[in-house]
């Protein structure tokens, strides 16, 4: 199963272009409007919750890159990946600790859901989605996109990736696999996703609600 394969087109990444700048200091934007105001009120909360702070560094190039960067790679099979980046959020006191998500086309192979053995390996699987799963390291979001923007997406809807992985230090920890934590990273991660596909112009955005769907699924095979 390819998680990243160089094969696979575009990948989006939130890049360390990082500015320091605090969570809501004399005369700094919300935090909500970081990232291209694709964070929601309770994305913010969920990444406070998840990095134990109120005061973050931001950067990136917006959702108008990350959108052309998805429907250029849509309209040229075989093109070399791009590397734009989007936004990542790092704490103001070690930018080394953050979350980063990444967008990207995939192909079948990069779902999960082809078995039990990810619930042996910790990772659980939610009712979002073509297919939203997550454990205390990362969390996959997969949606189909048919949008005037997308070549040929009106034949086959443009399968789009989106991936929140957490950053710790060489010597730090990930969070506990607890419910809470894989709800705040599926939380963040549908609130970003949301904002990407509204961009697009995707129908029916791309089947996300308005609010993330955090029950869990059973895997395929599991009685």
């Amino acid at each position: 199963m390819r998680r990243a394969s160089a094969s696979v087109s575009t990948v989006l990444a939130f890049g360390l272009l990082l500015t320091a700048c605090g969570g809501g200091g004399e005369g700094e934007r919300p935090v909500a409007q970081k990232c291209d105001g694709s964070l929601s009120p309770t994305a913010v909360g969920a990444l406070e919750t998840v990095l134990g702070t109120k005061e973050f560094q931001w950067g990136g190039t917006g959702l108008e890159r990350t959108a052309k960067s998805l429907i250029d790679d849509q309209a040229t099979p075989g093109r070399a990946p791009g590397v734009p980046s989007m936004c990542e959020a790092g704490t103001a006191a070690d930018d080394r600790l953050g979350i980063s998500v990444d967008f990207r086309l995939h192909d079948g192979d990069d779902l999960f859901d082809d078995g039990t053995k990810w619930t042996a390996q910790g990772r659980h699987l939610y009712g979002m989605g073509r297919e939203a799963s997550t454990d205390n390291e990362s969390a996959y979001l997969f949606v189909g996109c048919v949008s005037p923007q997308l070549k040929g997406s009106d034949k086959q809807p443009a399968p789009i990736e989106g991936v929140l992985k957490f950053k710790k230090p060489a010597q730090g920890a990930y969070p506990p696999n607890t419910p809470a934590t894989r709800e705040a990273y599926l939380t963040v991660l549908h609130s970003v996703t949301l904002a990407v596909v509204k961009k697009l112009g995707c129908e029916d955005d791309a089947g996300l609600p308005g609010k993330p769907v955090l029950t869990e699924k059973k895997w395929r095979g599991e009685q």
